[in-house]
């Protein structure tokens, strides 16, 4: 398990390779800046070399570019995913000041962030995956309440029962290890990443 842990964000990510495979097909960035913090998690097609290839191209590209837009970092993994094998990518941007995310998707990724007033937030990812060719995203814009919690995760994680899990005010390397302990997987590629906002 990864960990990231600032004066305004706090977030642990956990990623396991398909049964068999050295390398994992899903990707994932994040970054805690003063002003932001930038998440991205890629999945690419299948498993094994080139599903890796593919992902993690995303994620070099996101890194070498995270001061953009989430419009703009959709538009550069599409187009660094041309005559690779293409991907399910999700990427969002926490402004802290405003106390806004930005949220684009395209594939099987899920995302839920869980406000303490009992809200649920889960945009609807536009179906598909990145692989150059012309796409459209829908980027969408929410608010969030201090002590937010977020999760993300890649389909090789069925994680159910998400609002139980993430309300109340269990600290977010408890819930990991309750993702982790029930819903492991070797089958496929998984990875979570789940974070609060302080």
């Amino acid at each position: 398990m990864m960990e990231l842990q600032d004066h305004k964000v706090h977030v642990l990510s956990y990623q396991t390779s398909k049964k068999g495979k050295e390398m994992c097909g899903d990707s994932f960035y994040y970054i805690s800046t003063e002003d932001y913090f930038l998440c991205m998690l890629a999945d690419g097609l299948g498993s094994g070399e080139y599903a890796y290839e593919a992902s993690n191209a995303v994620a070099e590209v996101i890194k070498e570019n995270h001061t953009q837009s989430v419009e703009e970092l959709m538009e550069l993994s599409n187009q660094i995913l041309i005559k690779k094998r293409g991907a399910a990518v999700c990427v969002f941007k926490i402004d802290y000041s405003s106390q806004t995310f930005e949220y684009s998707c395209v594939g099987n990724i899920r995302f839920f962030l869980y406000s303490p007033s009992g809200k649920l937030t889960y945009p609807l990812p536009v179906t598909g995956y990145l692989s150059g060719r012309p796409q459209q995203y829908h980027t969408q814009t929410f608010s969030y309440e201090e002590n937010a919690k977020f999760l993300v995760f890649s389909d090789g994680f069925n994680i159910q029962g998400i609002k139980n899990l993430l309300k109340g005010y269990l600290p977010i390397d408890t819930i990991a290890d309750k993702i982790i302990g029930k819903y492991h997987n070797v089958d496929d590629d998984s990875t979570f990443i789940l974070g609060s906002l302080l």
